[in-house]
């Protein structure tokens, strides 16, 4: 990332500097799709979609030739509260997993043409229990960001966004539940498999870290409510950004945490796109809140960037139809 963040007060203003999307080469592009062999709009989203990305690569023909896909890994304090079913050594112990290629993510990035790191962040210094005080403290926040942004490849032309966390699904409906209001239970998910029992721990953390952490902006509710792996995601969003990345999110638990970005200045997350809407409830309504419409819906709730690697395949293929097709010009078909 081309900036140092020194203060989390200095996100907000961050839209005014960072680039914006090009308009010249979205119109390009959409002249060129008019061209296409095709009824204008007959392929739908697949349209959009290779518009957005011109927009951003700055190009009426962009392509992808590197994709970048990161999951970022962090623990959180908030599981001492009973909020998950499994121990917090499920984290180290998938990170292995996907280190050594046996995850779902893996899979979906070698079918989709994704190149897969993962970041392990801290997982031996779990974050503080959001109910007896803040996650992080701002320093922490800022070292997680600048770690993401740290992780963007600037030769990539798109990036993918997953994250690995036991207990993250309740930081995720916290984070939402702080930025967007409404009942918590609204936000609460089964996450990992939560029974009723689990569910109402869920509910009750959040409910008892909301009424710790009040009157904080969008950036202080990262650090009293998110971990590390949000903040990094975070990061690495406004790093993609700064270097004219798409940025492909993945489901709840990533979208929430850039959500911190976009209640800081919706323009923050004008390049990214949502890879699908998870079977989490509260993704609907977040998704909802941001006034974005994910790429898929396969009611999928895994995580790990999962459902962002399968959306690449359609933008993939997008790009396909936007620069393999022929114009009505090249293949003499007459216009309407």
């Amino acid at each position: 990332m081309t900036m140092k963040l020194t203060a989390l007060a200095d996100v907000a203003g961050l839209a005014k500097t960072l680039p914006q999307a090009d308009q010249a080469a979205l119109e390009a592009a959409r002249a060129r799709q008019n061209s296409l062999t095709k009824p204008p709009g007959s392929l739908g989203r697949l349209e959009d979609l290779a518009c957005f990305m011109a927009s951003w690569r700055g190009l009426d023909r962009p392509t992808i030739s590197r994709a970048q896909a990161v999951v970022f890994a962090g623990n959180h304090g908030i599981c001492a509260q009973g909020v998950n079913p499994y121990p917090q050594a499920v984290t180290a112990q998938m990170v292995l997993n996907f280190q050594h290629g046996g995850a779902a993510i893996n899979q979906l990035c070698r079918a989709n043409g994704a190149d897969l790191s993962v970041i392990a962040l801290e997982l031996d210094r779990p974050t503080a229990d959001f109910t007896e005080g803040p996650a992080m403290t701002e320093a922490e926040t800022l070292a997680a960001m600048q770690e993401g942004a740290a992780a963007v490849d600037l030769t990539a032309d798109v990036l993918i966004l997953g994250e690995m966390g036991i207990g993250n699904s309740t930081i995720a409906a916290a984070m939402a539940a702080a930025l967007f209001g409404g009942e918590v239970a609204a936000w609460v998910g089964a996450g990992t498999g939560s029974d009723s029992d689990g569910m109402k721990r869920k509910i009750a953390a959040i409910e008892k870290g909301l009424a710790r952490h009040t009157g904080l902006d969008a950036m202080g509710v990262l650090a009293a409510l998110g971990g590390r792996e949000q903040a990094a995601i975070c990061g690495a969003v406004l790093a993609a950004r700064a270097a004219r990345i798409p940025v492909i999110l993945d489901g709840f638990i990533c979208t929430a945490a850039a959500s911190a970005l976009y209640s800081a200045d919706k323009a923050l997350l004008d390049h990214c796109l949502v890879g699908h809407c998870s079977a989490e409830p509260g993704h609907r309504k977040l998704l909802a809140a941001l006034d974005k419409r994910a790429v898929l819906e396969f009611d999928m709730r895994l995580g790990e960037g999962s459902g962002a690697a399968l959306a690449l395949g359609i933008l993939r293929a997008a790009l396909e139809c936007h620069n393999g097709m022929a114009t009505f010009g090249e293949a003499g078909v007459s216009e309407a």
